[in-house]
């Protein structure tokens, strides 16, 4: 189907780009190697006070809920990012001024939020994707470039070896590039139906596939027989949907992945389940499988790897090594020889709890790795519960009781179970800083808990069977999905049965579960509150025993952690010992801290970086839109500034004509915060 007339907006008075003296940060993390590194020292520890707002972008693109978490690409004096409906520009990176934008859905309001990290610059084209479909623009001019897959664009559903119309695949992560190939993982659905996550190299010229690399092993591929004979065919997930890291020198590819779908159950889906859960080396110019390790088996608690792997320099026995550094959910950090793919440091298999619900087979252990120490609290007690209040404590030592759980991988259950370190952290999507100087590692960490509940899936209602796992019994909402409360006021019937049959980001696509009748009877319901319709629960592949009864964070009555203090942590973490050097409380929550309840930490979205010069820089809490400054050294705050909303992403640094700029995405809507829509840049005053 020929889509609408490309929607681009060009600036009738272009700003003239000065282009000497320009320093770029060119890919996303500011290197190939995602350390978040950079050299410029305009900005000192010394002068990091005196910043001041340089200038200003509103996108006037904002709605509520939606979410901005783009690290700007700046090439030759022209910023590069996206808007929170996806839109993609171009400003002069020296004024802020609006060069050109790109709107992928044409002019028409998108049918539902999107998490997006960003593009890549390449040559003369910018790539990025819009829901299924992967672009490549005109750096110039911001339209597509037609001789890239059909007219411009890719679909990023085909080649999986599954129906096209039955797939919900994005990418919220760019990409890499590695000689003419663009190497990019997925974002795919945690529910079923979901696609599988194959990492896939396209052709920059022209986007023609050129590797793929099945995560879920097919017949008489590596790893197949730790899953089910069919899984290939059906199970989803194990995708590497926070990015992938490449290693030009050595043509070797870096990718961690997420776990497979369903998340919380996984009777269809038996066995350790390569490669899900596991750090890959691949070869890029090829996607063959050079060494792999496995973090996590049969994962059923979401703990998927949740940034790309970072490429760092450490010392051994007096010589510098190369590794391959990844963070965790559950506050640990992995590191490895990057050729070999050993262990730098000892691991230890723990013995773990037996599954009891029926069909369920866990995992007899786990590995834990026991240098360096973990950077998020591991165990949720009675003592570790809030005392903020009497009342507050009251109320988590009631869940607490409710939620009975003796093992930190006690598995999901339908009494209750409590996740700790929860979903959402320790460490997040942001991924680390690493200074090569010094050997230390930078992570931001979560410290909630979350509450997760199993229930048998009934021959219930449509609704119940199919969306009540993520959206509630009574449609208003939790952590895996919004309200869906009085959506016929800001959908369409088209709309919803549009959302319902194609998927979007992590909700599966249903087309391939529901025919069209039912998918019609869905969607009144969601508009009438009438349902009359019944699911045919066993019919398809699909419906498992279990699904989500509740899933969300764990916290007090006023909506606070339910936990102990800190919420949020900011961490050094020295890699080349196997210690942690600092660590600190990282956010606040405006209303307690009025109150004299400070430094209490909260959860947090987004990265740092670190200068060579001293620094790390980082905005990322959810409350309190504030972004600091602090000695890389000590964890002393040396400067902070508000933005607009919450900065859940990761800055970039740039210089233009002699000025170095600090430039951050600031757009909330995480965890109910207020969404904005706004880049803000700072820079030292004009001497």
């Amino acid at each position: 189907m020929r889509l609408p007339p490309i929607v681009v907006t060009l600036c009738l008075a272009m700003p003239a780009i000065a282009h000497s003296q320009t320093t770029n940060w060119p890919v996303y993390g500011g290197n190939d190697d995602h350390t978040h590194y950079t050299t410029l020292a305009q900005i000192t520890p010394a002068n990091v006070a005196k910043l001041k707002v340089a200038w200003t972008f509103e996108t006037h693109d904002e709605f509520t809920g939606s979410e901005m978490q783009a690290n700007p690409i700046i090439i030759d004096g022209v910023l590069y990012a996206t808007t929170p409906k996806l839109q993609v520009f171009a400003l002069d990176a020296a004024t802020g001024k609006q060069l050109w934008r790109f709107d992928p859905n044409h002019g028409l309001p998108p049918t539902s939020r999107f998490r997006h990290r960003g593009v890549v610059v390449t040559g003369d084209r910018v790539i990025f994707n819009y829901r299924n479909r992967l672009y490549a623009l005109d750096k110039k001019t911001g339209t597509p470039i037609t001789t890239f897959g059909d007219s411009g664009w890719v679909d990023l559903r085909a080649g999986l070896g599954r129906p096209v119309e039955g797939l919900s695949v994005s990418a919220s992560t760019p990409g890499v590039i590695f000689e003419d190939l663009y190497i990019i993982g997925s974002t795919v659905p945690e529910a079923l139906p979901s696609a599988p996550g194959d990492i896939r190299a396209y052709d920059v010229k022209t986007g023609a596939l050129r590797w793929s690399f099945h995560t879920i092993p097919h017949p008489g591929e590596f790893g197949y027989e730790t899953w089910p004979a069919d899984a290939w065919k059906i199970t989803g997930g194990a995708n590497a949907w926070a990015g992938v890291t490449i290693d030009t020198k050595r043509a070797m590819l870096f990718a961690a992945t997420g776990s497979a779908s369903f998340d919380f159950y996984g009777a269809n889906r038996t066995g350790d389940n390569l490669f899900a859960n596991t750090v890959l080396a691949l070869n890029a110019r090829t996607g063959e499988r050079i060494w792999h390790f496995q973090g996590l088996h049969h994962d059923l608690w979401d703990r998927d790897f949740p940034a790309a792997p970072a490429l760092v320099t450490v010392t051994r026995d007096g010589k510098p090594v190369d590794a391959v550094a990844q963070i965790t959910k559950t506050g640990h950090v992995w590191l490895f020889d990057r050729e070999k793919g050993t262990p730098m440091f000892p691991v230890e298999q723990r013995a773990m709890p037996v599954g009891v619900l029926e069909g369920e087979q866990t995992s007899k252990t786990q590995p834990f790795p026991l240098l360096p120490p973990p950077f998020a609290r591991q165990r949720l007690t009675l003592n570790e519960l809030t005392n903020r209040t009497p009342a507050a404590h009251a109320a988590a030592l009631k869940t607490f009781n409710q939620y009975k759980t003796p093992n930190p991988f006690s598995p999901p259950n339908t009494k209750g179970t409590i996740i700790f370190p929860g979903v959402d952290g320790g460490g997040e999507w942001g991924g680390p800083a690493f200074d090569p100087t010094t050997g230390l590692l930078y992570v931001n960490s979560n410290e909630m808990a979350w509450l997760l509940k199993l229930v048998p899936r009934s021959d219930k209602s449509l609704y119940a069977a199919n969306c009540a796992g993520c959206h509630g019994e009574q449609r208003k909402g939790s952590a895996a999905g919004p309200s869906l409360e009085n959506i016929v006021a800001r959908r369409s019937r088209e709309q919803i049965a549009q959302i319902i049959r194609e998927g979007t980001g992590r909700m599966p696509a249903f087309g391939a579960a529901m025919e069209g009748g039912a998918i019609n009877d869905v969607v009144s319901y969601l508009l009438t509150g009438k349902d009359a319709s019944k699911a045919k629960v066993g019919t398809s592949p699909y419906a498992l025993k279990y699904r989500t009864a509740y899933f969300d964070i764990f916290t007090d009555h006023e909506g606070y952690p339910g936990i102990k203090p800190p919420w949020g942590t900011l961490n050094a973490i020295d890699l080349n010992a196997g210690k942690i050097r600092w660590s600190i409380p990282f956010g606040a929550y405006p209303k307690l801290a009025a109150k004299g309840i400070k430094n209490t930490g909260t959860d947090n979205y987004g990265g740092a970086i670190v200068t060579e010069n001293g620094l790390l820089i980082i905005a990322a809490t959810t409350y309190d839109n504030k972004i600091r400054a602090y000695d890389k050294s000590t964890g002393k705050q040396l400067w902070e500034a508000t933005l607009p909303a919450a900065g859940n992403a990761t800055p970039s640094t740039y210089m233009v004509n002699g000025m170095q700029y600090l430039v951050i995405a600031c757009g909330g809507g995480k965890n109910g915060a207020p969404s904005g829509g706004t880049y803000v840049a700072f820079a030292l005053p004009s001497p």
